[in-house]
């Protein structure tokens, strides 16, 4: 019996796929929730978006 052990490494644009999704991602999200017109969403997150100098006022 043989083992073959297969070691994958993803590629350069997988990574850059993958890399640009989260980023794209994570804006729509910030933006989303700033522009939120929920006071429970916007009390959440002030903070955070104050600290991401994203305007919220």
């Amino acid at each position: 019996m043989t083992t073959i052990i297969a070691t994958l490494h993803p590629s350069t644009a997988s990574r850059a796929a993958g890399l640009l999704g989260t980023a794209l991602l994570g804006v729509l999200l910030i933006a989303g929730v700033g522009f939120a017109s929920m006071p429970a969403v916007h009390d959440a997150t002030h903070d955070v978006r104050h600290t991401l100098s994203f305007p919220c006022h």
